[in-house]
């Protein structure tokens, strides 16, 4: 299919972008490195009539790596966040979960802060942003906010960002030198969407897994002093919480018993 005719506006400024989202409203869609909206366009399951380009801002390229963790710019992609020669040693959880995205090629065009918005529940960013707690910087004619992970993805393809603002960052905090981590995903094929993909950190007698894939957003839940034989119902009881629905990938059933299995190992190997 192709998409709906549009017209597409390339601004020298945030201000310029946040200007232009004030005035078109719910016409107006931002787009950077274009991997999920242009899908939606060309299937038009979105028809806006103008297209807000960010992708040249050099505002918008930040991406500072350190000890407190690590703060992307909404035109930063995922490719660029990968090969950062500090990612490693610093956000390893980050490298190990960008590994399961997409494949080289959507990652080279992809923005880090494009799949927080898009906010499928199954892709591996919104995932690591509610497990590290994370937060997302937002830019409206009116100002900025910061939100946390949790006051951000609020559903199935849902956020809390509103209309006339701009994404403009996000920053993952970075791990305890004392903390273990883990991660897994389970898909058909490598680079498909996740079924169910987790992320686990151990750290001084608490462990925190984040679960992507089952609810309508990424689930994080933590437990202080969980002894080896209780986890087996502490994941069944977090399994039924989530709920989760039926699809074309999956039942409801399958995902929590995945939630079941894989977690069991997955919070065993964390710890070990």
């Amino acid at each position: 299919m192709k998409p709906a005719p549009f017209s597409i506006h390339i601004p020298d400024t945030i201000d310029e972008a946040v200007a232009c989202l004030a005035e078109h409203g719910e016409e107006a869609r931002v787009i950077a490195g274009g991997q999920s909206l242009m899908a939606m366009l060309n299937m038009r399951l979105a028809e806006p009539s103008i297209l807000v380009d960010v992708s040249r801002l050099a505002d918008l390229k930040k991406l500072e790596i350190g000890p407190d963790g690590l703060t992307v710019g909404a035109a930063t992609t995922q490719a660029e966040v990968f090969h950062h020669p500090d990612l490693a040693t610093h956000m390893p959880l980050v490298r190990e979960a960008l590994t399961h995205v997409g494949h080289i090629q959507t990652r080279n065009r992809g923005t880090v802060c494009g799949s927080l918005c898009h906010a499928d529940p199954s892709a591996e960013m919104p995932l690591l942003l509610a497990t590290l707690g994370g937060t997302v910087t937002l830019q409206s004619a009116s100002g900025t906010r910061t939100l946390s992970a949790s006051e951000f993805q609020t559903g199935l393809l849902e956020t809390a960002k509103q209309q006339g603002e701009l994404c403009i960052s996000a920053h993952f905090p970075s791990l305890p030198s004392s903390a273990k981590w883990g991660f897994r995903e389970i898909a058909r094929r490598d680079g498909d969407f996740a079924i169910v993909a987790m992320a686990c950190i151990a750290d001084k007698g608490t462990v925190r897994l984040g679960v992507g894939g089952v609810s309508d957003a990424p689930t994080v839940e933590e437990w202080t002093d969980l002894a080896t034989s209780d986890i087996p119902d502490a994941l069944n009881r977090l399994a039924w919480k989530m709920g989760g629905t039926d699809d074309i990938h999956a039942s409801a059933r399958y995902r929590r018993e995945l939630v079941r299995r894989i977690g069991k190992k997955l919070i065993e190997e964390t710890r070990a």
